[in-house]
């Protein structure tokens, strides 16, 4: 296993509540293209996991398929991966 570069080890501190891409974006200073990049390979990884608003639970719930060219419409957690792999640095 590789270890996590920066700008992953800054998008899984970001990520420990859901969160939007935005708000990810304004915590963590880097381009967002790099951004964007970096938290699909973190998804790929299942450090994070992508979350949708469920209307009828009124909550955030984990997405097992996602849009990527579309970031935006989702939420964002770390998982218990992602946590072993952060705390591991």
């Amino acid at each position: 296993m590789r270890e996590l570069t920066e700008v992953e080890y800054d998008i899984l501190n970001a990520v420990y509540f859901v969160e939007s891409f935005d708000k990810i974006i304004e915590d963590v200073k880097y381009p967002v293209n790099i951004l964007a990049d970096s938290l699909k390979f973190l998804i790929r990884k299942k450090y994070v996991s992508p979350m949708k608003w469920d209307e009828k639970r009124k909550e955030f719930v984990r997405s097992f398929m996602y849009d990527s060219d579309n970031m935006r419409a989702y939420r964002y957690i770390i998982t218990r991966e992602g946590l072993e792999a952060h705390n591991a640095r």
